[in-house]
């Protein structure tokens, strides 16, 4: 589990840089933590190339000074900064809108909308009064799961057979 504090002072920095922060996990220990960071082009599209290791190159070497300064961690720290991938993570509201039309998995803590506590389908983007419901189209039927329902959201990539890897 990361650090919210941390994620919070790190966000604006990498937005500064031209992405945005997808997420941040912390592993390792005390002594020596790991920072692993996933960073993504605030216009990406589902199945488009994102960030390439240039980017996450960029990012690394920007926000190093910055940590290296940074109250309470290690001077050993390692960071690592990458592409959240082609099955992208959900975390933030911003991500349930913006990949509205893609095909996704959301799996849940338990049963979800009465059916099984992992699902796909296509995303609709959220609804409710506080957007807190994620709006699912499963097969003909559209269905609505709480987002606090929600363990863990991400993009489907289809490979399409021939298709070099």
């Amino acid at each position: 589990m990361a650090d919210e504090t941390l994620s919070r002072e790190l966000e604006p920095r990498v937005e500064a840089l031209g992405f945005e922060l997808v997420e941040l996990e912390q592993a390792g220990s005390k002594q020596r933590p790991i920072l692993r960071l996933s960073i993504d082009r605030p216009d990406s599209k589902a199945g488009e190339p994102g960030v390439s290791l240039e980017d996450c190159t960029v990012v690394s070497r920007a926000l190093e000074p910055w940590l290296d300064q940074r109250e309470g961690l290690s001077d050993r720290y390692v960071l690592e900064v990458s592409s959240p991938g082609v099955e992208r993570p959900l975390v933030r509201p911003r991500d349930w809108e913006r990949f509205a039309g893609a095909v996704i998995t959301v799996r849940g803590r338990d049963t979800l909308a009465g059916r099984a506590r992992r699902l796909e389908g296509t995303l609709l983007g959220l609804r409710g009064e506080n957007q807190d419901t994620v709006a699912l189209r499963i097969g003909d039927e559209d269905v609505e799961i709480p987002l606090g329902d929600i363990e863990r959201g991400n993009l489907v990539y289809r490979w399409e057979r021939g298709q070099k890897r």
